[in-house]
């Protein structure tokens, strides 16, 4: 019980305030029903995440109270911590060469399925020896289902006669980036006939730029603009920082670097043209000012933000978020997007990516006294079948 004769603080909300202390008297004062009450409010959720953000990285002083020869003890741990910082980066730089060896390997295959999405090569039959998920389905149709398909298949005749004349995989990077939310996001519906053109995405290694890469588009001729490769190029860093050696954690993307896209005669998609009315403060008259202004497009994607050379510790905090966003789309590419696009294309990647997702969820769902039957007011005893049925009173 308060002491009588403390001050009491005036209350920041009283109506959530007068809440709490009705439900007190209403289930004897119980400190755990009130803890949870509390916790459930939304500004007192705020404010004490606000204070333990405060509390991150702070000194206990504990260090600070240790004396001078422990001190001395921790400039020699810090000193082999360096060490192996810089020996995991020598560690990462054989990795680079290595990947880099092998990408030569790949290079033979991805030249190979580019030229089958654009329908300059056709697959021999041996190339093409893989089971697909619609023959498994095939074999296992009934008779009577064997039957109807083979009806259908003599009314598809004429589709498959027409089917013969489309070149390639249609629409092949397109379909992939519409499939991938990441790249989604970036692509507009003005986008799309552009997108079309799109042959191929490639992954070079740079030699010059420390473990850098560059991502190259290739398009083939359209009426949009006149490149036939729009490129974005990525630099690394691949070993400690001298300022911050400690936050060393592997290679990371520090900035890109696109190229000019030659568009075409009003074919630029990256802005569009709005007009205002502009009205004179004196003479009252009215006039029409045409403005150009940037557009959505995921062609924004080949002309991003540049890092500040100097003070980059200072650097905008939107500024920061756009680049993070841009470091973490060129990596998906280069990772995931190029040496699986197939899989993207198809959506199995996807599906592959969504069953761990779910599968997780239902781990946590399914766990031990989780579910309450009695406070489920959809649950039916005479439904489940696990539950043994009750004996009728004679």
């Amino acid at each position: 019980m308060a002491d009588p004769a403390e001050p009491q603080k005036p209350a920041d909300n009283p109506e959530e305030v007068e809440e709490v202390e009705e439900e007190e008297e209403e289930h004897g004062n119980a400190p755990a029903e009130l803890a949870s009450q509390l916790m459930q409010n939304p500004q007192v959720l705020a404010d004490l995440q606000h204070r333990l953000g405060r509390m991150v990285g702070a000194s206990s002083g504990y260090i600070q109270s240790l004396p001078k020869s422990v001190k001395r003890r921790i400039k020699a741990l810090k000193k082999w911590q360096f060490e192996a910082a810089k020996i995991e980066a020598d560690f990462y730089k054989e990795v680079h060469e290595l990947e880099c060896k092998y990408a030569g390997k790949y290079t033979p295959l991805f030249e190979k399925r580019k030229t089958v999405i654009t329908g300059s090569v056709e697959p021999t039959d041996e190339e093409c020896d893989w089971p697909s998920d619609d023959e498994k389905e095939d074999e296992q149709l009934s008779e009577d289902m064997k039957n109807k398909a083979s009806v259908e298949e003599k009314e598809k005749d004429e589709d498959k006669k027409e089917g013969e004349n489309v070149k390639g995989i249609p629409h092949f990077w397109l379909t992939v980036f519409k499939n991938v939310d990441m790249l989604s996001e970036m692509v507009q519906e003005h986008d799309e006939p552009i997108l079309q053109h799109l042959q191929d995405v490639q992954v070079k290694f740079s030699d010059t730029d420390s473990m850098g890469f560059t991502l190259e588009f290739h398009f083939e001729p359209n009426d949009y603009f006149s490149n036939t490769v729009l490129t974005k190029h990525y630099s690394m860093r691949s070993e400690p920082d001298e300022e911050d050696p400690f936050s060393f954690e592997g290679p990371e993307i520090v900035k890109c670097k696109g190229c000019e896209i030659d568009w075409k005669k009003g074919k630029n998609v990256t802005v569009k043209t709005i007009k205002k009315k502009q009205k004179h403060k004196g003479r009252g008259t009215t006039r029409t000012v045409t403005k150009t202004v940037q557009n959505d497009s995921f062609f924004n994607f080949f002309n991003p933000p540049q890092v500040p050379e100097e003070e980059e510790g200072d650097m905008d905090e939107d500024l920061e978020a756009l680049l993070a966003a841009d470091f973490e789309i060129g990596h998906f590419i280069r990772e995931r997007i190029v040496p699986r696009a197939v899989l993207y294309f198809t959506g199995e990647a996807l599906e592959t990516e969504d069953d761990f997702d779910e599968e997780g969820e239902e781990e946590g769902e399914g766990e031990e006294g989780d579910y309450d039957e009695d406070a489920d007011p959809d649950y039916n005893p005479a439904s489940d079948p696990n539950k043994p049925a009750e004996c009728k009173q004679q």
